[in-house]
């Protein structure tokens, strides 16, 4: 595939960089507090989209400009929560809506790259949501406040929270964080298992995420990480079914170039130069899973 360019893209709210084969990507709104609004949403879905099929990237971490006082300060609802709403969704009728978070949450998400959130500051509602669950493996600052406050604001938890959320922590723990909107500290035992590693200092949560994802990038199969990924996040309904799909997907990647590769490498005790790439060596079988069609804004809900 010909190269991506990521400096072509006119960003405004992100600034992006690469790093050997680890792709950075910074929210660059410091003076709003990094809230999430005006063109960020769109940005952040344009970059994982191209992450996902560049094969140069291995590994995508997130975090936020350094200056301001939050990782993300929640959605920009300077205008009220009408802003969030557009024009043509009203037309369209009440099924019309894709909630800007959610459809943030779902390019992260379907990110077929290893994908790290390094958490550098407070973090309060989408901030929460779109800007972490999504991801892998995550980072915070210890002395970061963080919220799910969408019941003391009218609304209900958004960006798909209510799926991931007890996923990742369990219906109970999720059920005091979406229920009470309460203000917390990352070592909370309601929510310090979200956490990869919870640091003291803040200014040490980028280099320590950007440590890890340098080390998964060189150390790590693209397409075991696509597949590894895929069945965490699309099991079948039984552990017999479970077991076919590891199976098939065990059976295409051990005749592969990069399983030959892990192999050798580990015998001769040294670190693994992978070969394969998702573009080029990826099997039709994966993926194996039915996608819903969420684009058509009259499909009945």
């Amino acid at each position: 595939m010909a190269p991506l360019d990521y400096g072509t893209l006119g960003l405004k709210a992100l600034f992006v960089k690469s790093e050997g084969f680890v792709l950075v990507i910074t929210i660059n709104r410091a003076k709003q507090r990094n809230s999430f609004g005006e063109t960020l949403p769109d940005e952040l879905i344009q970059v994982f989209d191209l992450a996902d099929r560049d094969d140069r990237v291995r590994v995508v971490v997130l975090t936020a400009e350094h200056t301001a006082p939050a990782y993300c300060s929640g959605a920009d609802i300077s205008q009220g929560w009408s802003g969030l709403f557009k024009p043509e969704e009203k037309v369209e009728g009440e099924t019309a809506h894709r909630d800007s978070g959610g459809q943030v949450t779902l390019a992260i998400y379907k990110c077929r790259k290893l994908t790290i959130a390094a958490v550098n500051g407070h973090a309060v509602g989408v901030g929460m949501t779109a800007l972490q669950l999504p991801f892998d493996i995550r980072f915070v600052w210890e002395g970061a406040k963080l919220a799910f406050p969408f019941v003391r604001r009218g609304i209900n938890p958004e960006a798909t929270s209510s799926y991931l959320l007890p996923r990742l922590l369990g219906h109970s723990r999720a059920n005091a964080l979406l229920l009470t909107g309460a203000t917390l500290n990352p070592t909370s035992h309601l929510i310090s298992s979200l956490y990869y590693e919870i640091i003291p200092k803040r200014e040490d949560v980028f280099p320590a995420a950007f440590a890890l994802a340098k080390e998964l990038a060189e150390n790590t199969s693209q397409l075991s990480v696509a597949y590894s990924k895929a069945l965490l996040q699309h099991p079948g309904e039984s552990i017999e079914e479970n077991h076919l799909l590891d199976s098939r997907a065990i059976e295409l990647l051990a005749s592969g170039q990069d399983a030959a590769e892990g192999a050798l490498a580990f015998k001769e005790r040294r670190p693994p130069k992978f070969p394969d790439t998702l573009s080029k060596n990826s099997s039709p079988w994966y993926p194996w899973w039915r996608s819903m069609d969420i684009k058509h804004r009259k499909a009945k809900l």
